[in-house]
């Protein structure tokens, strides 16, 4: 069975951004773009801005991906970031994003630094025509 890449989406974050918003709007901000999941392990953090600027960046990332936006059901919370038994980052999709996408899948990868988060989503589909 062949992979195939459909689309690709990536997202660059300014950190400070994001902690301004958590700063400014509290929970009202949080609760609407993260998971309680999200929160939870984002809070848990020393430096919580920098996993929430992360997952934010994940989410714009899929978004670009998907080609959406917020359409079509898909809202915030429809991507959750979490991490496999490993701790590699892997996303959760909701159910408008999956109708969309149907049986192909979503990779993730993310970084940041103290000043900037970055993700990238590459979504695959698998085709049983194997390439010569």
């Amino acid at each position: 069975m062949a992979t195939n890449i459909e689309a690709i989406g990536i997202d660059l974050v300014e950190v400070p951004r994001i902690a301004e918003a958590v700063r400014r709007y509290g929970e009202r901000f949080v609760s609407r773009v993260f998971t309680p999941w999200e929160i939870q392990y984002c809070s848990s953090k020393i430096n919580p801005e920098l996993s929430f600027a992360a997952r934010f960046a994940v989410k714009e990332a899929v978004f670009k991906a998907i080609g959406t936006g917020f359409s079509e059901g898909v809202k915030w919370t429809s991507v959750e970031v979490v991490n496999d038994k490993r701790g590699q980052p892997e996303v959760r999709l909701g159910q408008g994003i999956r109708k969309h996408i149907g049986d192909k899948r979503i990779i993730i990868s993310l970084a940041h630094t103290k000043e900037y988060a970055i993700a990238s989503a590459i979504l695959i589909s698998n085709s049983s025509v194997v390439a010569p």
